[in-house]
This record gives structure tokens, C-alpha cells and sequence, in this order.
């Protein structure tokens, strides 16, 4: 289970290696489920902090009153 207080850098590594091992031919049925699990809630923490900060930024770039939020940012 992902553990709330861990960082967003640690949830992410800590998926990839999950990703790492479920790409292993040898994993069995069982040990695959498992870690297809704890990928899924390793992936959701890594999205809900990820939307946290995003947030989190936009608060402060309203507050500011010069930016825009990111989904009316204009790409180049």
C-alpha cells in the first residue's frame, strides 16, 4: 500500500521498479497481481500529489493576480 507520507519522488521510483518487475517474464501469477496492486496505488498517490501541487500553484498564481492557471497556458 503507498504510504501517504511518502514523497513524490520516492512513490515514483518505487513504481518504476514495480514496472521493472512485472516486465520480468518469470513473475509468477500470484507475485504479478500483487505488484499490479500495490503499481495501481503507488500510481494514485503519485497523481493525487501531483494534483495537490498542482493546486496548490495555481492558489498562489491567482493570488498574484499575473498568471494564468495551467489549462489556459498557450504553447509555443
Amino acid at each position: 500500500m503507498a504510504d501517504e507520507s511518502m514523497t513524490f519522488e520516492t512513490a515514483l521510483k518505487k513504481l518504476e521498479k514495480v514496472v521493472q518487475e512485472l516486465e520480468k517474464e518469470e513473475v509468477p501469477l500470484e507475485k504479478a497481481i500483487e505488484l499490479y496492486q500495490e503499481g495501481m496505488q503507488l500510481s494514485k498517490s503519485c497523481d493525487d500529489k501531483l494534483k495537490n501541487a498542482e493546486n496548490k500553484m495555481v492558489k498562489v498564481m491567482n493570488e498574484e493576480g499575473k498568471l494564468e492557471p495551467f489549462d489556459n497556458v498557450q504553447g509555443d
